[in-house]
């Protein structure tokens, strides 16, 4: 996938509700452009898991800077889960990624404050690249073609995007009809995705039981 580059960025582009012109899920984010910076790194051979927790394999050559910063806590600290690591400096994780796509001019932020406290508004600049994700992603869920022939960032992004249940890509209803789907295009960063999904549920059940 040619168009942001990365999986962070992808996943930033692909939370963009266009009717809406802001981004969905913003709780979740932070989790999934941590489960996307862990991905690549999967991916590309970087880190590996071993008995549940996530293991530094070698350096990656030329990392976003989500993907560094995770990839140099990972190695400054002793071995962790995958859940921890997606759940870890969420915020951080925001700015990194949207400061990326500001420099980038992919995204327009907007600051301001509202009586003492700074308040953004973040719309893309090319609304068309975020609609091309979801309309590829939605396919790649939805069961458009053999997962096996699916290109593995969109087979990834897919997986993560069903894992942290994103907005705008397949109708809230439509969840539970496509687990089986979701499980098949996850493997190649299954520990990844089981864990972004479970940080994901255990955040909802927080905020139900919060009121």
């Amino acid at each position: 996938m040619k168009l942001d580059e990365s999986l962070p960025r992808s996943a930033f582009l692909l939370a963009f509700d266009l009717r809406k012109e802001k981004l969905s899920n913003r709780g979740e984010l932070g989790y999934l452009l941590r489960a996307a910076a862990l991905a690549e790194l999967v991916m590309g051979g970087n880190v590996a898991d071993e008995s549940g927790r996530v293991r530094p394999v070698a350096a990656p050559a030329d990392p976003g800077p989500l993907q560094a910063a995770v990839w140099e806590q990972i190695t400054n600290s002793p071995a962790r889960s995958w859940r921890h690591w997606i759940r870890k400096d969420r915020s951080r994780a925001f700015r990194l990624v949207r400061d990326e796509l500001e420099a980038a001019r992919l995204i327009r932020v907007e600051r301001r404050r509202l009586v003492l406290f700074p308040v953004e508004r973040i719309t893309p600049r090319r609304p068309y690249l975020s609609r091309r994700l979801a309309e590829r992603v939605g396919r790649a869920i939805r069961g458009g073609q053999p997962v096996d022939r699916l290109g593995q960032d969109v087979r990834v992004l897919a997986a993560l995007a069903t894992a942290a249940r994103l907005k705008g890509v397949v109708p809230g209803r439509e969840w539970r009809e496509h687990r089986g789907r979701a499980a098949m295009l996850a493997e190649p960063v299954e520990p990844v995705a089981t864990a972004l999904r479970k940080n994901v549920e255990a955040a909802a059940r927080a905020a139900a039981a919060a009121g």
